[in-house]
């Protein structure tokens, strides 16, 4: 898994500080260099077709580190590695 996060880490995309949920569309907006509000209705359109939107909003909320450079997705995983199976 570490590799995964590696390679997760190494797209240089974070959540965003402007935040209304996870900061998922405020990331993708500094990585394009662009207003977070045509990425946010880019969005709100795409939730509009059908597909997976608001599954890949929160694959990625779990998946795309944040401004610290945490996963939460990992640190789950390394808690609950740490903690061992409960009985």
């Amino acid at each position: 898994m570490d590799k995964f996060f590696g390679i997760v880490r190494g797209l240089g995309l974070k959540r965003g500080p402007q935040r209304w949920l996870g900061g998922v569309l405020g990331g993708i907006a500094a990585k394009l260099n662009v207003d977070v509000a045509y990425v946010r209705i880019a969005f709100l359109l795409f939730c509009l077709l059908p597909g997976p939107a608001v599954v890949f909003y929160l694959l990625a909320w779990v998946v795309l580190p944040d401004q610290r450079d945490e996963i939460p997705l990992q640190t789950f995983l390394e808690r609950r590695s740490t903690n061992g199976p409960r009985m």
